[in-house]
């Protein structure tokens, strides 16, 4: 379900007007998340850590208001929730694209998602679809080789896409705490730094087993 924003009465209509004429409205930052005991915490669950940060991630976007927005002819909706659209390798080094429904719980989301790692085993190409082309999604990507300070991605500028671009690199340790380096990209008219801020803070926490799993 979504609800269209009224832009008369947003207070952010100025924001939208100008940053929605922008050939590049989207903005990123890279930083670290403490992770310590993440690792340990997927283990003992019995989950991969990747799917165990994915579904961390997946939350703490879904509770942010901003992640939920989207733009859509020129009008602007909020999704009562957004569901994740991530890169999903093979062993021959291509990637596909998937969709993975959003669910609060861990073990419903993860079977959710190694359905479709299965599927993405079993297949060739990018499997482009009308759902892996969904707008209530968030585009996620995995580079664990690399620790990077910086990330740009490839974009159709005559395509329109409000959808935030989360990708996730290599962990490493520092001060005897394990970090990732997460790359946030978010469409400009919709979010600024204080939104992105607000989704790396909860996700942090939530890696830390702060709430509730």
């Amino acid at each position: 379900m979504k609800q269209q924003i009224n832009q008369a009465a947003w207070n952010r209509r100025e924001h939208f007007a100008f940053f929605s004429q922008f050939e590049e409205p989207f903005f990123g930052l890279v930083a670290p998340v403490n992770c310590t005991g993440a690792q340990a915490e997927a283990k003992r669950l019995g989950v991969s850590f990747f799917l165990y940060y994915l579904h961390h991630a997946a939350q703490a976007a879904n509770a942010v208001p901003e992640f939920r927005t989207r733009i859509e002819d020129g009008q602007v909706y909020q999704y009562d929730e957004v569901h994740v659209s991530a890169t999903l390798g093979r062993p021959d080094h291509t990637f596909s694209f998937s969709f993975i429904e959003q669910n609060p719980d861990l073990t419903t989301f993860v079977a959710s998602a190694e359905a479709e790692i299965a599927a993405v085993q079993a297949s060739t190409g990018l499997r482009l679809s009308d759902t892996t082309a969904r707008v209530d999604v968030l585009h996620c990507s995995a580079i664990p080789w690399v620790r990077f300070s910086g990330l740009t991605h490839a974009r159709s500028f005559s395509h329109p896409d409000s959808c935030p671009k989360i990708s996730f690199g290599q962990l490493y340790e520092e001060n005897g705490a394990t970090y990732m380096p997460v790359s946030v990209n978010v469409h400009h008219a919709l979010a600024d730094g204080y939104h992105v801020g607000l989704f790396l803070q909860e996700f942090e926490r939530r890696l830390s087993g702060l709430v509730m799993r």
